[in-house]
């Protein structure tokens, strides 16, 4: 590969794994729907729609503008997915499934931080989404109008959202611990109606007040009219502040009203959800989701991709705002009748207060969950805890499928992760997606995929990935380049909310002559056709004109036993440009950091080459990351130049950035 290439081709993964027997058996999905999907995928696509219950069927199934007009000019591309077609997403995803009978049927078991636990059937799930949904109309929320949801995950973030869909709005989902000044950009940029929040939340065995920040976001906004008040924290978050005509219990307004409620059909291109990137450089962009298609990709992906089964216990530890969530723990799973675990706390959250690192595996062995799907991150931060593996004690035999979400998983916590949660047999569903295309794009069918540690295989049926050079040409295999999807696809986001330019510019212009999205990921793919990320585009390092993938550098760190988690970054160099520096959480405590840091320069320039030995490697206890479980690799680079750090807020510990840039300067 040429050094002008996008990425440099650095580490070869030859284990693999083919499917159970078992689960090839009996899998949801055959071999031939590959190629079906390839020969018409609109028709794949309505096949998959038919899944769902429609009081209006479609006229006309799919519709697409591409950005490149006719006369050579770029404008925002526009798609249409089962136009003409009318239904109610919440009656898809709870009322369904009463009427067929499952009414008495676990939709969520919920696990509070403090061990409090509440079940829901999807009768007892319909009423109070009936009764939420009187309580909106109530208020004045309709058709179109927008309401922000800044909640833990509690059993009344579920119930808002889907509540919000049932009336015809547009819900958009703020991470309960980000601060005011991100909340109140997302309720200002969708000049919402009603924001939803609660008096405190349980973190860390803390209760911790929350009203303040939504009464900060709040403050002097005329197109916000109410805020209602879930009550979680209680006498523990006193000296509630309270604005009269604006401010409304849940308990006071929800609780009175009628358990049935009468649900109107909407057109599929109604939109359903704004979801905002995460926002650390620049402004976040609000992407905007639709009912028909969103719902339909929502569905058949989790159907596919998860093998989804009558008697499954999908666990997906996502919080409630990221899009895993929206995707695998609300629309998707719930349009299957699958029962579910929401758990509020933090992986190590102990019911008595103390740390208990055990907390997620307990879980899994109380309400025998089936399907564990998580992000890289805290598999690696199990690795960490568990370095000896994962504790004798603990029934772990319910598991039939391990997932994979967030970022690219190293291949070494990849295997981990089937040996010590997934008893060296359990397939492990990497997929690999974005808030853009709303749900899965590539991950393998359990039943008929052959896994590799660390790819996330290939593309689903009715779907294209290809990695390509700057000319939008493919690249050959072992090649690092661009990934991009080919064609269109029912659930992607249709625009940016309130700026259609910007989704444009940032998603369809690069390779608007080829009519590729954009994923801004590298990636490169084997002899197989099975694709291989490498982090994204921006964080490519340029060392002597080699660019190296900090995705490569990182798993081979990883695979060292005195790491447990690296980030890895480029810096300013005078003589090659740029240089790589490592940040490394160590595997165990009391290591000398001289010592390790030579030890683990020797062990990269061993195992990939001198081209990426690290010029530093630093300990720390954290790294930078979403709450989605991403590595923020340009925050690292701000550090080590340092600039300023700037935003910090959508990070899972906003004041992380700044810790480590003080230790890194002691």
């Amino acid at each position: 590969m040429t050094t002008d290439a996008p990425f440099r081709e650095l580490l070869p993964e030859t284990r693999s794994f083919p499917p159970p027997a078992e689960l090839a058996a009996t899998s949801n999905v055959d071999a031939g729907a590959w190629d079906r999907a390839a020969a018409d995928p609109v028709a794949f696509w309505e096949e998959a729609a038919r899944r769902l219950d429609w009081a209006e069927p479609w006229t006309t199934a799919h519709r697409w503008s591409p950005a490149l007009q006719a006369d050579g000019t770029l404008a925002p591309p526009e798609a249409e997915w089962f136009a003409g077609g009318r239904l109610n997403v919440a009656v898809n995803c709870v009322d369904r499934h009463v009427e067929a009978g499952l009414g008495e049927k676990v939709a969520y078991y919920f696990e509070g931080e403090r061990g409090d636990r509440r079940v829901l059937t999807f009768a007892e799930l319909r009423r109070e989404v009936s009764k939420a949904a009187h309580a909106l109309t109530e208020l004045g929320i309709g058709q179109g109008d927008r309401v922000v949801v800044y909640l833990p995950v509690i059993p009344e973030t579920v119930i808002i959202a889907l509540a919000v869909a049932r009336v015809g709005a547009i819900h958009s989902l703020v991470f309960g611990g980000f601060s005011a000044e991100a909340l109140r950009f997302r309720v200002e940029d969708t000049a919402a109606k009603l924001l939803v929040t609660s008096d405190g939340q349980f973190r860390r065995g803390k209760a911790v007040p929350v009203k303040a920040n939504a009464d900060a976001a709040a403050a002097g906004l005329e197109h916000l009219e109410h805020v209602l008040v879930v009550r979680r924290t209680g006498e523990e978050t006193p000296d509630l502040a309270w604005t009269d005509g604006r401010d409304v219990w849940w308990h006071e307004l929800v609780d009175r009203q009628p358990e049935v409620h009468e649900a109107e059909a909407f057109d599929a291109e109604n939109p359903l959800f704004i979801i905002y990137t995460s926002g650390t450089t620049g402004k976040p962009k609000g992407l905007v989701h639709t009912s028909g298609g969103y719902l339909t990709g929502a569905s058949w992906t989790h159907w596919a991709a998860f093998d989804a089964k009558p008697d499954d216990v999908h666990w997906c530890t996502a919080d409630l705002a990221w899009v895993t969530a929206h995707t695998y723990e609300l629309y998707g799973p719930l349009a299957n009748g699958t029962t579910q675990v929401i758990y509020e706390g933090t992986p190590d959250a102990g019911e008595a207060g103390a740390a208990d690192r055990e907390r997620h595996l307990r879980i899994i062995e109380r309400y025998g969950v089936t399907v564990y799907y998580t992000a890289p991150t805290l598999v690696r931060t199990l690795m960490t805890w568990f370095p000896d593996g994962v504790p004798d004690g603990h029934d772990l035999s319910s598991i039939r499928l391990l997932g994979s979400v967030g970022e690219s998983i190293n291949p070494e916590a990849w295997m981990w992760f089937r040996e010590q949660l997934g008893r060296g047999e359990t397939p492990i569903v990497d997929t690999w997606w974005q808030s853009e295309t709303g749900a899965a794009v590539m991950a393998p069918i359990p039943g008929l995929s052959t896994l590799k540690p660390g790819s996330a295989t290939k593309a689903l049926p009715g779907l294209r990935t290809l990695v390509v050079d700057d000319a939008g040409r493919e690249v050959p295999p072992g090649a690092g380049g661009y990934l991009v999807v080919a064609g269109t696809w029912p659930s992607m986001a249709r625009t940016v909310w309130g700026n259609p330019q910007r989704y444009l510019d940032s998603y369809w212009a690069r390779f608007a002559e080829q009519g590729y999205f954009f994923s801004g990921d590298g990636a490169k793919a084997d002899a197989d056709g099975d694709i291989w990320l490498l982090g994204r585009v921006d964080d490519v390092i340029n060392v002597s004109g080699h660019r190296l993938s900090t995705i490569e550098i990182e798993s081979a760190l990883v695979a060292h036993p005195l790491v447990g988690e690296a980030g890895v970054t480029g810096a300013d160099d005078p003589t090659t440009g740029e240089a790589v520096v490592a940040f490394v959480i160590p595997a165990r405590e009391g290591l000398d950091e001289d010592a390790v840091a030579a030890e683990l320069r020797a062990h990269v320039a061993q195992v990939i080459g001198p081209i990426a030995k690290p010029r530093a490697i630093h300990l720390t206890p954290e790294l930078p990351k979403t709450r989605s479980g991403k590595i923020m690799r340009r925050l690292l680079r701000d550090i080590v130049d340092g600039r300023p750090l700037g935003d910090t807020t959508s990070l899972q510990e906003p004041e992380g950035p700044a810790r480590i840039a003080a230790r890194l300067r002691g």
